[in-house]
């Protein structure tokens, strides 16, 4: 199981890499919520494609709908900076920083959620601001 996640992770790591590169091109030529609107409005035909793709029926309920749907608006807030700033920047930088989504997502789930991080945990999130600190100066 573990492996299959390590595996569908890697999958996300290059696909999201290579759509960097191409969100990049489009802001040369797009504005950027246009960008964002067309390379989303595509990942919900995937998304679709895929769930198609599955065998058993999908199902919803409204906790998870009313999570999905906050999510959204907070996904669509984060892509329209993300968009803007590769318009206005450096690519690497503006990729770099706003990847570092995880370490808001650790102070979540940590002060609200009670999750406990380790040590070790806190200090892989150390190193990830401090390598944002050495690209963006």
């Amino acid at each position: 199981m573990v492996r299959t996640a390590v595996l569908f992770a890697v999958g996300g790591m290059l696909a999201w890499g290579v759509w960097a590169v191409f969100a990049d091109y489009a802001t040369q030529t797009l504005q950027p919520e246009v960008a964002m609107a067309i390379s989303y409005a595509v990942g919900v035909g995937v998304a679709l494609l895929y769930i198609a793709s599955q065998s058993g029926s999908v199902l919803l309920t409204g906790r998870g709908v009313s999570f999905a749907i906050v999510g959204g608006l907070f996904s669509g807030a984060g892509s329209i900076s993300y968009y803007a700033a590769l318009q206005r920047g450096n690519t690497a930088i503006a990729t770099t920083i706003t990847a570092l989504y995880f370490v808001v997502a650790v102070r979540i789930v940590v002060v609200f959620l009670g999750e406990s991080v380790s040590t070790r945990d806190l200090a892989g999130v150390g190193l990830a601001i401090g390598a944002v600190a050495l690209l963006a100066t």
